[in-house]
């Protein structure tokens, strides 16, 4: 890794269309990596929006990879290997958020954000490790979220997928670290992207629902934060320094000071304390 760390890594940035992922795979690309960002959406597309920010020459190449499918996985981990003979590093950024009452939630809608935010995660990582193994040395970076330690009301479908991840991750850097294989967590609080527009609500939210009101107070007190929040330039800039450290951390967290600090204090204050500030915050 460290002579490899000298002419560049090749690095996977799953999900480097939007948000996160494409400031990830712009400042990688900067820093002279050379980058495979995947994205759902047509690759084209993709790859002239993200070269309007990046050099003329920077080593992008953009390809197709569905976390919900295992084949597209797959497909997309072997296109890395036959272009660049190698994989030195997974940047994971994939995911979409889902507001409303756990009550209210249905099966399907609980299972699709599993399928993509959690089990998602764990198809890249079965993907690349044998690659990553046989090497001697990888890094496995995914972004969870500072929702994935402190949970929100009335996004607990998304803090339940996040709480997996973080466990997954956990687990897996215990098991692929002898391999010289590193799993790390960034865990962001708000940053301004494209999430807030694009989270989806329950369909059984409604306007006289049970849980409604309190739903509408503590969304327009997350996205009023959300929206405000800076540009995610600054998680780009951890996973970059992460990237270049021998034995990365387990847990990294980026964002607002006092959204870094309630993670700490979760770990200290009485439960039914921490429980009355959260919902004191988000008007609950």
């Amino acid at each position: 890794m460290e002579t490899q760390k000298r002419r560049g890594l090749v690095v996977l940035v799953v999900g480097a269309s939007s948000g996160i992922g494409r400031a990830c795979a712009v400042l990688l690309s900067r820093k002279g990596h050379w980058v495979f960002g995947s994205t759902r959406r047509p690759p084209v597309d993709v790859e002239a929006d993200l070269r309007r920010d990046v050099m003329a020459d920077a080593r992008l190449d953009v390809i197709s990879l569905d976390v919900d499918d295992p084949r597209s996985v797959h497909s997309a981990v072997d296109t890395v290997l036959a272009r660049a003979g190698r994989l030195d590093a997974v940047v994971h950024c994939a995911g979409f958020g889902i507001a409303g009452a756990i009550e209210d939630t249905a099966d399907d809608e609980a299972e699709a954000i599993f399928r993509t935010n959690s089990l998602g995660v764990m198809r890249v990582c079965r993907a690349a490790l044998p690659a990553m193994r046989k090497q001697g040395d990888g890094r496995i970076v995914v972004v969870s979220s500072i929702a994935g330690r402190v949970a929100v009301p009335f996004q607990g479908l998304y803090s339940a997928t996040k709480f997996a991840v973080e466990g997954l991750c956990e687990a897996l850097r215990m098991e692929v670290k002898h391999f010289g294989v590193y799993v790390t967590l960034v865990e962001p609080g708000d940053f301004h992207t494209g999430f807030t527009d694009r989270r989806l609500r329950v369909r059984a939210s409604g306007a006289d629902g049970a849980y409604s009101e309190a739903c509408r107070r503590a969304l327009e007190t997350a996205e009023s934060d959300e929206r405000r929040a800076s540009t995610p330039e600054a998680v780009a800039r951890l996973v970059s320094r992460i990237l270049s450290r021998r034995v990365p951390r387990l847990r990294y967290t980026v964002g607002p000071a006092l959204q870094r600090v309630a993670v700490r204090l979760k770990s200290v204050l009485p439960s039914r304390v921490f429980e009355w500030a959260l919902g004191l915050y988000y008007h609950t």
